[in-house]
């Protein structure tokens, strides 16, 4: 593992002890999307504590502060996602999840310790910015359609300063702790939420010849939809359609009259995005009709493809090389499926979407998992990445 012993490690580490205590709050009350009460109420307390006056908003529990109001250079805007996920934690951390059937699987307890951390050392170092910084502690980025972004930017997140760049971070345990992952161009994914609701006739299971099934037919669609990905898209061009869950049924011998399904397609092209959803809706259409049942399908638009301008991120890339070493700066090879309402921003401006190294070992543990747990040391990654990017863009 690199051993990084740029400018901005240096004060990071100075402040590891108040972002360990942070994590540690945080993590040990985690809360659902759009629920983040007593996640604001620590971010507001921390903020306060850093001098740093925190603006709040009725019915959204966002929060934004800005250090250097008064400098004169380039905005910078640095975001961290603050929901939790319906996880009953096994992490065997010492600061645990108190709230049953709720944890920090994603890691958003450490994107918002790196912010505070980042935040302390910008404030100590306010009179020398080139430029104000933004801080958005925002929520709902796993809620999947509208998200926590694009509220935060109908309520101002972008204005007063106005904003010039952006930059967030997930972290990554299939990236080794130390690293930084980056992409320019295309990163993850665009995300729609698929709903569909099949319609047959109730009866007994003994008889289905007097159906139709929908149960039968929910199955047919199910596998038949595989057929729009392996033989409808270009197979060059990445597609995923998953039905992830399906209800129908109250017993072993009744045939329902509905079976719902729900699920997802993640696409990178505009194109390619207007291509699928009309594949599956006239997929659909035609299994459930030659069942002799019917399926209306709704479609919700999630999250856009999230797109990092190449100049931009060639600009945050050299900052944190010089920060970390070159080694310990790596470009993804390939976007992932996965999806991000810090998309929403960067259609707004231009800036960078990071990957934060925590992994170890050759099996790494997996986002969403119970067990996920990543290290103490990524504070200090996370945090001088932070800083690093937002020195690079106010000196570009």
């Amino acid at each position: 593992m690199p051993r990084p012993r740029g400018p901005w490690t240096v004060e990071a580490r100075r402040v590891l002890p108040a972002m360990r205590a942070w994590r540690a709050a945080l993590h040990q009350e985690p809360e659902l999307a759009n629920e983040e009460r007593r996640t604001q109420a620590k971010i507001v307390e921390a903020l306060n504590a850093l001098d740093l006056p925190p603006a709040t908003f009725e019915g959204f529990t966002g929060v934004k502060a800005v250090i250097g109001a008064d400098r004169p250079g380039a905005v910078v805007a640095l975001r961290a996602d603050m929901d939790g996920l319906p996880v009953s934690e096994r992490s065997g951390l010492p600061f645990a999840s108190r709230t049953p059937g709720r944890m920090h699987a994603c890691g958003h307890d450490v994107h918002m310790a790196c912010l505070l951390g980042a935040a302390a050392a910008l404030k100590r170092r306010e009179g020398s910015l080139r430029g104000p910084v933004v801080l958005l502690f925002q929520p709902a980025e796993e809620e999947g359609n509208r998200g926590g972004a694009q509220p935060f930017l109908e309520l101002g997140a972008f204005e007063r300063p106005k904003v010039d760049f952006v930059v967030g971070q997930h972290v990554a345990p299939e990236i080794p702790l130390g690293h930084i992952g980056w992409k320019k161009g295309a990163m993850m994914a665009a995300a729609d939420h698929v709903i569909i609701r099949v319609r047959g006739r109730a009866g007994h299971a003994a008889y289905p010849h007097a159906g139709p099934d929908a149960v039968l037919t929910a199955a047919e669609i199910i596998t038949g939809l595989q057929a729009i990905v392996s033989r409808v898209r270009d197979p060059v061009d990445p597609v995923v359609i998953s039905i992830a869950s399906v209800h129908g049924g109250t017993r072993h011998n009744v045939l329902p009259e509905e079976v719902l399904l729900e699920g997802t397609i993640r696409t990178f092209l505009p194109s390619t995005r207007r291509q699928m959803e009309n594949a599956l809706r006239r997929r659909v259409a035609h299994i459930a009709a030659s069942n002799g049942a019917s399926a209306r399908v709704t479609i919700r638009h999630g999250y856009p493809v999230t797109f990092n301008p190449p100049a931009t991120t060639e600009v945050i890339v050299q900052a944190l090389a010089e920060e970390f070493g070159e080694e310990a700066v790596q470009e993804i090879e390939r976007p992932v499926m996965g999806a991000e309402d810090f998309s929403r921003y960067l259609e707004r401006v231009p800036g960078s979407f990071l990957f934060l190294g925590v992994g170890r070992g050759s099996v790494p543990e997996s986002l969403h998992s119970p067990s996920f747990a990543p290290p103490e040391e990524s504070l200090v990654y996370g945090c001088a990445a932070l800083l690093a990017a937002t020195a690079g863009l106010q000196r570009s």
